[in-house]
């Protein structure tokens, strides 16, 4: 007769025993949060948890060569991790995004999980930490306030490294086909949401890519700051229960994992008190997302209509726009774009005050940090890699609607100032807008200008030519 296998088993810690599934890979502390902080039903991002378990597998594996913790069971908790990075266990990740200040409680939730499933592979049960323990092996010469701050920096690597740095690349790269796919197309100029001067279509996504090549820029040299770590500071940045070589060998392995110029901070202290290299990158996210607003704003407008609007160019139906109105298509791509860049907006806010939150030794406000500033890195990520495939790559333009606008627009008056004097200029602009007629219509009927001359002023191809950056200006 087999023996039934119990559906739970009792952990003990510092505040007492407590009762848990037998099936849970999450331990008693792990528990307790859940109990806490019952918050948002928001989970640690996939990418955060694989930074922490990186950060783990890398100790393990230091901590093991240097002596510190037994051979077996360093190797028992590598497997362990590389079974995570894998894809297993990820539901055991349990507690709140909004917990326990520092992030003590997602730190226990990856140790008890690392332990309970190393526990497993060397044949022992879950829950029995005489062997292996998550505090005294899994964490061993660690600290939830010197792996914490690390995990940010590491997950803020990989979302860019993996997912914002090359959905940006592809926007401007898809922004400069349009460029010059348009390049010959002439359009009206408009300031003050009102007619300017002629541009080229090509040039206006021309210079979109220039802008965001600007914010990759930025956003270079704002993640670079994110390779310098505190990890081996332990609990207040002295290094306290550390192997005097485990700083510098943990720091190695975690570079060889992730490909990643890591290298040990100057100061452990101050990498575990300041979140400015997050506050840092968070301000160049908002920067690019305040730019990504106004282009996807842009991009409604010129495709407003098809009637009423401007429909100078056609942004591609991806789906109905309308549950009331047969035939109606809307531009959601660029509208979701705009709500995204809004809530990174809003998390850049909230990462600021956080960073100005902590106190003497730790700042406590890491859970919301980390949440915050990777998240954002990811939904830039998608949100862009959806605008450049489901929108920009596929829009086509409206050439003859461009150049009707381009040729009525009274901004044109603008090239004749120098030909007729600023007030003459205006008096035609003012009759045209009464009459109807175009500019060059009355500036033919006033005898203004000859014919040549008129053509040569008007010429809305050579008018709306960008200077090259070979054009040189020099100064007497």
């Amino acid at each position: 007769m087999t023996t039934p296998i119990p559906a739970y088993r009792t952990e003990h810690d510092s505040m007492g025993d407590r009762s848990l599934p037998a099936s849970a890979y999450y331990g008693i502390q792990t528990l307790r949060a859940t109990e806490n902080f019952a918050i948002s039903g928001l989970r640690p991002l996939p990418t955060y948890v694989d930074a922490c378990v990186l950060i783990k597998k890398a100790a393990a594996i230091a901590n093991g060569e240097l002596g510190c913790i037994p051979p077996d069971i360093s190797q028992a908790i590598v497997q362990a991790s590389d079974q995570v990075l894998a894809g297993k266990l990820r539901d055991q990740f349990v507690v709140d995004v909004y917990q326990a200040g520092a992030g003590t409680s997602h730190h226990m939730n990856i140790n008890e999980v690392l332990a309970n499933r190393a526990l497993e592979l060397l044949g022992e049960p879950k829950g029995h930490y005489q062997r292996l323990s998550p505090n005294d092996h899994v964490n061993y010469g660690q600290s939830t306030n010197d792996v914490i701050p690390t995990a940010i920096r590491m997950g803020g690597l990989l979302a860019w490294d993996h997912q914002l740095r090359p959905a940006l690349s592809s926007t401007i790269a898809a922004l400069e086909v349009k460029a010059k796919e348009f390049q010959h197309i002439v359009k009206s100029g408009r300031t003050h949401l009102q007619d300017a001067v002629p541009v080229r279509l090509g040039d206006t996504f021309g210079a979109w890519a220039e802008i965001l090549k600007e914010h990759l820029s930025r956003l270079k040299t704002a993640v670079g700051d994110l390779t310098q770590l505190g990890l081996g500071g332990s609990a207040v940045g002295t290094g306290l229960n550390t192997h005097p070589q485990y700083r510098a060998r943990v720091i190695q392995l975690l570079a060889q994992f992730t490909n990643q110029p890591l290298k040990p901070a100057d100061h452990l202290m101050a990498a575990m008190q300041s979140m400015g290299p997050f506050v840092h990158v968070s301000g160049c996210l908002r920067n690019l997302a305040q730019d990504c607003v106004k282009i996807s704003h842009d991009l409604r407008l010129m495709d407003s209509g098809p009637k009423t609007g401007l429909k100078e160019i056609q942004l591609p139906p991806v789906q109905p726009g309308s549950s009331i109105m047969p035939g109606k298509y809307n531009p959601v791509i660029a509208e979701m774009t705009s709500m995204v860049c809004f809530q990174v907006m809003g998390y850049d806010t909230a990462i600021a005050l956080a960073a100005q939150a902590g106190q003497l030794e730790l700042n406590v406000m890491m859970p919301l940090v980390a949440y915050n500033l990777i998240h954002s890195i990811e939904i830039l990520a998608n949100t862009l890699k959806a605008l450049t495939e489901r929108c920009i790559e596929e829009i086509t333009a409206n050439r003859d609607r461009c150049l009707e606008y381009a040729e009525g627009s009274l901004a044109l008056v603008t090239a004749l100032n120098p030909h007729i004097g600023y007030l003459k200029a205006a008096a035609i602009a003012k009759e045209s807008l009464a009459t109807g007629k175009s500019l060059r219509q009355i500036v033919q009927e006033q005898n203004l200008l000859s014919p040549q001359i008129l053509a040569e002023v008007l010429n809305l191809e050579q008018m709306s030519l960008l200077p090259t950056s070979t054009d040189k200006v020099t100064l007497e």
